[in-house]
């Protein structure tokens, strides 16, 4: 774990340098073919992006002290629901039957944020709710609660960073939702799954497209860093190693 908080921006950077490289080789792939994804929905669609970040969190877990044959990626990556019967997430730790670790590795890119938006809020509060009550239910770990992590990496564009107006026809929105952008929304979003509790740590980071092909992000907050988001994870795995 020393050697990765030692050179945590370089882990980071190359994780952000393959999910734009990954990103621009499926849109290419596809124009190539002649196929449009609605609004380049590739990030989507193609898949892969991700996956620099679950290789750094495995990595994490690893060096924490817990084998690799407990973590799980790829394949292997329901758990049980209490409003429906399983959910996949992007990166589950399970160890003699215990889950120690849940992680959501998301992102979104432009131009369109406002329906993504509330898709990926929506998404997330719902896997956790779903998950938090099927473990008081005794779904799974007879009561040793797992960590829920949630990261988010969001396009760093003038549509994101751009205030956004409320339509507030009955009732105030909250204030610090008043001209708020989109990169302002997400970051008040993860820091509120953390104060309520929803995930036990959250992440936030931003990039853009041009720039991140060679590892260049963000930290709007320096609450929702990578690095206390990656020492919560190891604080918890070390208890299970």
């Amino acid at each position: 774990m020393t050697e990765i908080i030692g050179n945590l921006e370089n882990h980071i950077s190359e994780a952000v340098a393959h999910y734009w490289q990954t990103r621009k080789f499926q849109v290419e792939k596809q124009k190539n073919k002649g196929i449009s994804d609605a609004g380049l929905r590739s990030a989507v669609t193609g898949g892969a992006q991700m996956d620099g970040f679950i290789r750094l969190f495995t990595k994490v877990v690893v060096d924490a002290g817990l084998d690799e044959k407990y973590v799980f990626h790829k394949k292997r990556l329901e758990l049980p629901g209490f409003f429906r019967p399983t959910k996949e997430w992007d990166l589950v730790v399970i160890k003699n039957g215990h889950l120690v670790a849940a992680i959501e590795a998301k992102s979104q890119v432009g131009p369109s944020f406002g329906n993504n938006f509330n898709n990926r809020t929506e998404e997330a509060m719902g896997s956790a709710l779903d998950l938090w009550t099927a473990f008081r239910e005794g779904a799974f770990n007879c009561g040793v609660q797992p960590f829920l992590g949630y990261f988010f990496m969001l396009e760093d564009c003038d549509a994101s960073v751009r205030p956004v107006k409320v339509k507030e026809p009955h009732f105030k929105v909250f204030p610090e939702f008043v001209g708020a952008s989109y990169r302002k929304r997400y970051e008040l979003f993860c820091r509120k799954l953390v104060l309520e509790r929803h995930y036990t740590s959250a992440s936030f980071i931003t990039s853009e497209s041009e720039t991140g092909l060679n590892g260049v992000y963000r930290e709007p907050a320096n609450d929702l860093s990578f690095t206390i988001f990656l020492k919560s994870l190891v604080s918890h795995i070390r208890a299970f190693a």
